[in-house]
């Protein structure tokens, strides 16, 4: 139950509280002076989007902050977010003065939105101005059915929800296997032709080295005969009368030193080494023209080395920047195939998980429209019994169950009908029925309160929210919901709301004095244009106050006997 809403610097209202009371509590005033600005600040408290010139002009921030009573459920369900002496729960806040910048807190700790939306939706039903519109909405009327449906409904839509999650990503999955299946032929066989250049070209790094250098070396096999021949022939001269080689004229040096050997040590010493020279001369020019001769017989293996690396700087062009890249694709490349080789068991496997899925699915379905087909009918009479309180006593209603192609909600589509009057056929709401109807419709709808399944031992209290969880809510806000109605009917729809406040707490913004008339507790709010800016405040009405709001309601001034006398009949009836 909401204990206290305090508001402060929101539009039109500087500071207000509001100790709101058990069973019917109403709000009033002139219209334009400002009673949706309350709405809006329960809004704000239940997660709704602040917008910008929503603070009071010359305010640095808006505030706003709802006091409730805190369930054992609630206690439990938040846990450490609420101190172990918490006796009630306080969601609040704050709104800078763009409008753009806010701050939630619950019990004083910072919160998220998310967590004041998750909180709220459990403490307090919203139903605007424009609520009753919602039943004309095809998945608003599916809702109301399934909130008579019982709590194991829940369990029924969460587990059909996932079933039909599954079976929409197998399907997916399945449509691109088909696509995989179709294409892989084809780029089989292109894996399989890149496959086979990289196996017989066999990349290696150090091989690859390698030839580079054997490319180098052949490249330049002519300069290397000429070289390694110069030398030989520089060394041994051949026989053709030119000047002798070097090895010839060191031998001749030699020989003159070894004349005069054993005379100068030291020059002994030289001859020494001048010998050796001679001999390692003669042993080089003899290896300078094997070489040689072996050069000559390379001619022809620069083309096959050419080719060799052609193929492998052409792998490196096509798969990467490196060899390494190269073999990192043939690896992928290879995982690829057989991926695609399994790709038809894969099709098949999908298909039976697929098959199973939707069975599961149809049988989700099956449930909830069993379901639904036992609480149409007793749905149906119980908002008929409760049009008739509200002044529509010949009013026929039905609920149509149709199928539809299964969804996360089930395969059924659902649709109001109704017929206000006597002799006309029932049909679809959205196209029959008046704003005023509406209106009351929707409080049928609320306040039918006997469940659908199971003995009348066994019933439990519905649970009805329009386009959202159902909810069990122990605070209801109507913000003139009673819009297109009046004399009788209004009186009727104030029965009905004084009712829910038996076991509900009620809150409601009204502008019709039948219903103002029946509320236990009697808020206003009064415009004041003379300030500047505009101020509202919200006053709670003592019983002369409550009456002379009820003669202004009644479009007579204050000292109209007349009116006054019927406001008092209307507080006496209550």
């Amino acid at each position: 139950m909401l204990h206290e809403l305090n508001v402060e610097n929101l539009l039109l209202i500087e500071r207000a509280q509001l100790r709101l009371a058990p069973g019917l509590n109403v709000l009033t005033g002139e219209t334009g002076a400002g009673k949706t600005v309350l709405a809006h600040a329960l809004d704000l408290l239940l997660g709704g989007r602040a917008r910008p010139g929503i603070v009071r002009p010359g305010a640095s921030e808006a505030y706003v902050e709802a006091v409730f009573e805190l369930s054992d459920g609630l206690r439990e369900e938040l846990g450490e977010r609420l101190a172990a002496d918490a006796g009630e729960i306080v969601l609040a806040r704050r709104i800078d003065a763009d409008g753009r910048r806010t701050r939630a807190y619950l019990n004083g700790r910072s919160a998220t939105i998310g967590e004041l939306r998750d909180i709220g939706a459990r403490l307090v039903s919203f139903y605007g101005q424009h609520e009753h519109r919602k039943l004309t909405v095809a998945g608003a009327q599916l809702q109301v059915l399934d909130g008579r449906c019982g709590p194991d409904q829940t369990v029924r839509l969460r587990e059909c929800a996932e079933a039909y999650r599954l079976s929409t990503a197998l399907e997916a999955e399945l449509e691109d296997l088909r696509e995989l299946s179709a294409a892989r032929e084809r780029e089989l066989d292109l894996l399989d032709h890149e496959l086979a250049e990289i196996d017989d070209a066999a990349p290696d790094e150090a091989q690859h080295e390698r030839l580079l250098a054997a490319r180098e070396r052949l490249r330049r096999l002519d300069a290397l005969r000429s070289a390694a021949g110069y030398g030989a022939r520089g060394l041994v001269a051949p026989d053709s009368g030119e000047d002798p080689g070097a090895v010839s004229l060191l031998a001749d040096i030699a020989a003159r030193l070894d004349a005069v050997a054993g005379v100068d040590p030291a020059l002994d010493r030289l001859a020494e080494r001048l010998g050796a020279i001679v001999v390692e001369s003669q042993d080089l020019a003899g290896e300078l023209r094997e070489h040689g001769e072996q050069l000559a017989g390379e001619d022809g293996s620069l083309e096959e080395v050419e080719q060799r690396l052609a193929a492998t700087e052409r792998l490196i062009r096509k798969h990467g920047g490196s060899i390494a890249d190269v073999l990192a694709y043939a690896v992928h490349a290879r995982a690829r195939r057989e991926e695609l080789d399994g790709a038809q068991g894969a099709l098949a496997q999908t298909g039976e998980r697929l098959a199973r899925a939707r069975a599961e699915l149809d049988r989700h379905v099956v449930e909830l429209r069993h379901a639904r087909e036992l609480a149409a009918p007793r749905l149906a009479e119980a908002v008929r019994e409760q049009l008739a309180a509200l002044a529509m006593t010949d009013a026929e209603f039905e609920v149509s169950l149709s199928e539809r192609p299964p969804g996360p909600a089930g395969g059924d589509a659902v649709e109001l009908l109704i017929a206000p009057n006597p002799g006309v056929p029932a049909g679809p709401l959205r196209e029959i029925a008046s704003g005023g109807e509406l209106s009351r419709v929707m409080l049928a709808v609320i306040t039918a309160s006997t469940g659908c399944e199971g003995s009348s031992e066994q019933r439990a209290p519905a649970q009805v929210t329009l386009g959202s969880t159902p909810e069990q809510a122990q605070t209801l806000v109507f913000d003139e919901i009673d819009a297109g109605i009046g004399g009788h009917t209004a009186r009727a729809v104030g029965e009905r709301l004084r009712a829910l406040g038996e076991t509900r707490q009620v809150l409601c913004i009204t502008h019709l004095p039948q219903i103002a008339s029946l509320g236990a507790r009697h808020f206003s709010v009064v415009k004041d244009t003379s300030a500047d800016p505009t101020l509202a405040t919200v006053v709670q009405l003592d019983e002369p106050q409550v009456v002379s709001e009820l003669v202004r309601m009644l479009g007579a001034e204050d000292t109209d006997a007349t009116a006054r006398r019927h406001a008092r009949d209307l507080r006496k009836a209550a």
